[in-house]
């Protein structure tokens, strides 16, 4: 009788034993630690466009409080509303600008803004140089000026996110970057409304679907009809400290009998084993065999050519065709001619980590 009295107790016990734990598991689960949402800028730069309006001013009342005075923990932390739920808040690295945004989508996103505007930011602030927030719609937007081009790890935790800055090398093994030439005013060359800036970046996001399926990071230096100046195309190669650098240029030319596919490079830089002069020569090779072209050559870069002059990593200009040949211009209209221009732009990059490959 005792026995079976012993044997009912341990029963009770296992069963709210058991029962404990589960509800903890699932506190956690829901309430705890949660990974934010995290996009890169070449992936919400569209969303960005459709919605785009006139910025935001800056003021004294839209500022966000930075507190440098906690710097014993390795994250940034931003203190989230009571009722903001993890799903709502994503990440967005705009690596151009040096900015993180924190976005929070949610229907009381303008109530936030009192929230904001009365508790600041604290811990590792140290990669941090301003912040302000925004409000469109349903959504507040929190923006991070920052030192630097970084990656991130983050949580959601006690209503409160904690990012940590990482550096992009730390991240990832294989890094370039893709410079779509031209943007906003600079058309490049221009033919019977054909404008070269259009050609150059849909050949960017022919590749950025290849190599979103390999393990090459790859920074574009833009994915809109925004013209960044020289120096920042250059300054994202070396923050992210890229393994090369890749421009999209078009040709054009007086002479309208001019076609073929030409490489740039700068012979002034020497950089030793794979450099500029080896990397315009497989990017040629391997667009004229993608769309089975004319080779026009390697030629050594000129004053105008301020991107790949001023690269200190290997750096080449690729020009994928004439806008001025009447026959190559209705070509470099074609969507499946421009993904064999970035198929041969891939299997050149991929060609160029081969040696490096154990």
């Amino acid at each position: 009788m005792q026995q079976n009295s012993l044997m009912k107790s341990t029963l009770v016990y296992c069963i709210l034993f058991v029962a404990a734990a589960m509800s903890v598991m699932l506190y956690y689960a829901a309430t705890k630690t949660v990974k934010v949402t995290d996009l890169a800028q070449d992936e919400v730069v569209s969303s960005a466009q459709e919605e785009e309006t006139t910025p935001a001013v800056p003021t004294q009342e839209n500022e966000i409080v930075i507190d440098r005075s906690e710097t014993n923990t390795n994250y940034f932390c931003v203190p989230m509303p009571e009722n903001v739920k993890a799903e709502e808040v994503v990440l967005e690295n705009h690596y151009m600008d040096k900015e993180l945004w924190v976005g929070i989508s949610s229907e009381q996103a303008k109530t936030y803004e009192a929230f904001y505007g009365a508790n600041g930011v604290y811990g590792n602030c140290s990669n941090v140089t301003s912040g302000r927030f925004e409000t469109e719609k349903e959504r507040i937007c929190l923006r991070f000026g920052l030192t630097g081009v970084y990656e991130y790890r983050s949580i959601f935790e006690d209503h409160t996110l904690y990012v940590e800055f990482v550096p992009p090398k730390e991240v990832y093994e294989k890094i370039i970057v893709i410079d779509p030439a031209y943007g906003g005013d600079e058309r490049g060359v221009t033919v019977d409304r054909v404008m070269s800036k259009d050609i150059t970046l849909d050949i960017a996001k022919a590749l950025k679907t290849m190599f979103d399926e390999s393990d090459i990071k790859v920074y574009y230096t833009r994915m809109d009809d925004s013209n960044p100046a020289p120096a920042s195309r250059v300054d994202l190669a070396v923050e992210t400290k890229a393994d090369m650098l890749i421009r999209i240029e078009v040709s054009g030319d007086e002479n309208s009998k001019l076609y073929g596919t030409s490489a740039v490079y700068n012979s002034k830089y020497f950089i030793p084993g794979f450099g500029n002069v080896e990397l315009a020569d497989l990017l040629e090779r391997e667009v004229v065999t993608a769309i089975s072209g004319k080779a026009g050559g390697l030629t050594e870069s000129e004053v105008a050519d301020e991107v790949v002059n001023s690269a200190t990593v290997p750096a080449a200009a690729i020009r994928v065709g004439y806008l001025t040949n009447s026959q190559e211009a209705i070509l470099l209209q074609r969507e499946d001619y421009i993904k064999r221009i970035a198929e041969g732009i891939y299997n050149a990059v991929v060609k160029a980590y081969e040696p490096h490959e154990s």
